[in-house]
């Protein structure tokens, strides 16, 4: 089974790594030419949506740290 990593960098993108492919919201794939490792812009600065462009360092700010959420609730 291929093994998909994504990491929450403080005051930064979101890391993926591994074997993955990303859609846009009609379901047509994103172009990665064989890229394993990428960043995805959580800041909302980037011109190059959804993937990062380094426009956070001009004052996006978040501390990641993990947590656990709540359990699921079933119906």
């Amino acid at each position: 089974m291929s093994t998909t990593k994504l990491t929450i960098n403080r005051n930064g993108s979101i890391k993926i790594e591994g074997d993955f492919e990303i859609t846009d919201c009609e379901g047509k794939t994103y172009g990665l030419e064989g890229r394993t490792a990428l960043g995805l812009c959580r800041c909302g600065l980037s011109a190059n949506k959804p993937f990062c462009d380094g426009s956070h360092r001009n004052g996006f700010e978040h501390e990641s740290a993990a947590f656990d959420l709540p359990t699921v609730k079933t119906k």
